[in-house]
């Protein structure tokens, strides 16, 4: 029998998705199972980015460009400057989602064995992505006691290697919901310059800013022109997760001409994506104001429900829809696939995602779960009840 490559085994599975077929279970015996895993928004999806597909004129469902659209990245562009980012079409590249814009990057100005610093916990594909690029992570480990703010620029510097290539952010954060601050921004941009390194931004949550502090990108940076690289999406900006579109942001010309390449490989981003994401940008700003402000209610009605619990610990979020929660058990992979084969409250049950899979370093974050407050906040009471009352009889 042909044996399974090397980088395919050591492929991480998502920590997200492998429960699935315990919840499944639960399905099949009845249970309702409230869904705390995934950030997958309840909001609806911009009913403009939803007619353009309905009505659109064309007569062959042609490739477009490897960049994308010229009307597309155009409008990209004018999306930027009304957030204070000057780019022009030039600069992005449309990519299958912010997952294959990571790629790109990883693949641009990395090779393999190279390194990549990332503060944790992290999006847990990060670990996929450099898996697939031949890229190690180097960690630096942020703190639930200190709300996952950015760790000192000194324990960059202690990791900074000959091999280093970038450091990669995710602002707001997925899974801690933290939002870096401008004085956070300028430091790492002043550690990049200084060791030459590239800045990568994963900023697919940028509206998703919370408590009247607005976000900062790295492009709005003075002096980092060759060293800021974006990943942006508009899976969560508009609802929109199962268009798959995305981009990858720089002015850095040799990234984007690189980043071309690995683009013109997969020939093109889907086209009926591409023209709803390009209506979705003509979304009134009344869209995401009654978003924020029903997030910011489900996130201090999570928060209070959770703090509520004792023996746990929780981190308020600032932007994004995640929280981190640290839970008074050993093992949250052995207690989340708990909750759905063995445990109801009058029927119901929750799936949380076990926060292990959001580290690179090994054992740590083992007993926490990562949270997604996209329910409504009547079914975010129930599911925080449900937990409280599982971890009264869970026995490690």
């Amino acid at each position: 029998m042909p044996n399974i490559s090397n980088k395919g085994l050591s492929m991480p599975q998502s920590p997200i998705r492998k429960l699935v077929p315990y919840a499944e279970l639960a399905y099949s015996k009845g249970k309702t199972v409230y869904h705390l895993n995934i950030g997958q928004p309840d909001i609806k999806t911009p009913q403009i980015a939803m007619d353009a597909v309905k009505v659109h004129s064309l007569d062959i469902l042609a490739y477009t460009r490897s960049e994308g659209s010229d009307e597309y990245r155009t409008k990209i562009a004018n999306y930027y400057s009304k957030h204070d980012i000057n780019i022009t079409k030039h600069d992005i590249i449309v990519t299958t989602g912010g997952s294959e814009a990571l790629l790109f990057a990883f693949g641009s100005v990395m090779d393999t064995d190279d390194e990549i610093i990332i503060p944790e916990p992290f999006y847990a594909n990060y670990n996929g992505f450099s898996t697939a690029s031949g890229v190690k992570i180097v960690p630096v480990i942020s703190k639930i006691e200190d709300n996952f703010a950015l760790p000192p620029i000194e324990e960059f510097e202690k990791l900074i290697t000959p091999k280093t290539k970038a450091i990669l952010i995710c602002n707001p954060g997925n899974p801690t919901g933290y939002l870096y601050s401008k004085e956070e921004i300028k430091k790492l941009a002043a550690i990049v310059k200084k060791h030459d390194l590239f800045l990568i931004a994963d900023e697919v949550y940028r509206e998703f800013a919370y408590d009247g502090i607005k976000h900062y990108s790295i492009l709005q940076e003075e002096g980092l022109d060759e060293h800021a690289i974006v990943i942006d999406s508009v899976s969560k900006r508009y609802s929109m997760c199962g268009a798959r579109i995305g981009c990858l942001v720089s002015r850095n010309k040799a990234v984007i001409a690189t980043a071309l390449k690995f683009a013109q490989a997969r020939l093109s981003p889907p086209t009926l994506a591409q023209i709803a994401s390009e209506a979705a940008l003509d979304t009134p700003q009344s869209y995401f104001d009654d978003v924020i402000n029903e997030y910011v209610k489900r996130r201090n009605t999570l928060i209070s429900e959770l703090k509520k619990i004792e023996g746990l610990k929780v981190a308020t979020p600032k932007g994004a829809f995640y929280c981190i929660v640290e839970l008074p058990v050993k093992n949250s992979d052995d207690f989340a696939q708990w909750l759905l084969e063995s445990f109801d409250v009058n029927g119901e049950t929750v799936m949380v995602a076990p926060a292990g899979g959001f580290y690179s370093s090994p054992g740590v974050g083992l007993n926490q779960i990562r949270i997604a407050y996209v329910l409504k906040e009547e079914s975010l009471i129930k599911a925080v009840h449900i937990l409280k009352e599982a971890l009264k009889v869970y026995q490690d």
